[in-house]
């Protein structure tokens, strides 16, 4: 008989996981309490428990039970499109607590509070301090001028040709072969902050830089790592002259390696943490869904228990 969890404080803390699988033509199915990828190959087992993300490209199919396992061990599983590069579908995380996102959506809805926030995501991308009397408007630019110099430093020291950041998100074929390594790179660093901001219990759609967008919060995370990450392996992959999805794979593997020898996933959830004011903690709450009680009742004098039936009361 399967022996269900019941407390997911017992899985890895997040910044603990691997940050992710990507697997196409192939179907994934349970194996004991976790699952498989079952291809041509053959059958290859997944530690799911130890997993953030599992993303599904094409041709993949998977079952009922593969998924229960997943949603059990707090998996995120993203459905995506070729190479990684388009997101269509995103699973659960692992948090069942609302107070993280409650309290960025009090920042996002203060004018005062959430600029605050854009300062600081500023300040940790630029790694100091941002004169006060810098405006929005002027922080972009030096935004701007940042990244720019990045893309020029990675040409320099790899050799490729850059001409900007150019691509049509219709033909992903037609961009030149940096251009398409940025592009897929971009896409794995999206579903692993994706990943970790649904596990913290925050919102992808809540963003504070970006806006209008159900993931503007991830783009806001992800942009604290782009020059650190996934520039350098795109350019370094772009540089050795792949074909195809050789390039492709190269850059996904370039960025799973990126993604351990910087400890990504360790930092992500305390840089958000940081970046909201919030109380630094050492790990993620999780609870089974099954065992959780239902929760606080809104009152303008107070929050009132949940699961009481107030109309039976004297």
């Amino acid at each position: 008989m399967r022996k269900k969890i019941k407390n997911l404080h017992t899985l890895p803390r997040v910044r603990q996981a691997w940050s992710y699988v990507y697997v196409e033509h192939c179907m994934i199915e349970k194996q004991a309490e976790s699952i498989c990828i079952v291809d041509k190959i053959g059958k290859t087992p997944i530690p799911v428990a130890c997993l953030a993300l599992l993303m599904l490209g094409p041709g993949s199919s998977i079952s009922h039970m593969a998924m229960l396992a997943l949603t059990e061990s707090g998996c995120l599983v993203a459905w995506v499109g070729e190479e990684g590069v388009r997101s269509y579908a995103f699973g659960q995380g692992r948090s069942r607590s609302s107070k993280h996102l409650q309290n960025q959506a009090a920042l996002v809805s203060d004018d005062e509070q959430r600029l605050v926030v854009v300062r600081r995501l500023y300040e940790m991308r630029f790694q100091e301090k941002i004169p006060e009397s810098k405006t929005l408007q002027q922080i972009r630019g030096m935004e701007g001028a940042r990244v720019r110099n990045s893309y020029a430093e990675m040409a320099e020291l790899t050799g490729v040709s850059w001409e900007g950041r150019s691509y049509t998100r219709g033909d992903f074929k037609r961009a030149d072969p940096v251009n398409r390594a940025l592009s897929v790179a971009n896409a794995c660093l999206y579903g692993v902050c994706h990943a970790a901001i649904v596990s913290a219990g925050y919102s992808p759609g809540l963003g504070f830089i970006h806006t209008g967008k159900m993931l503007s919060f991830v783009y806001d995370v992800a942009d604290l790592y782009k020059t650190e990450v996934t520039v350098p392996a795109a350019f370094i992959a772009a540089g050795q002259e792949l074909d195809g999805k050789q390039l492709e794979t190269s850059v996904r593997q370039a960025c799973r390696n990126a993604f351990k020898e910087t400890n990504l996933l360790g930092r992500i959830v305390p840089d958000i943490q940081y970046a909201l004011g919030e109380k630094m903690v050492d790990r993620v709450e999780r609870y089974d869904i099954a065992d959780e009680p239902p929760g606080e009742l809104w009152d303008p004098d107070g929050d009132a228990e949940g699961g009481v039936a107030y109309g039976e009361e004297s």
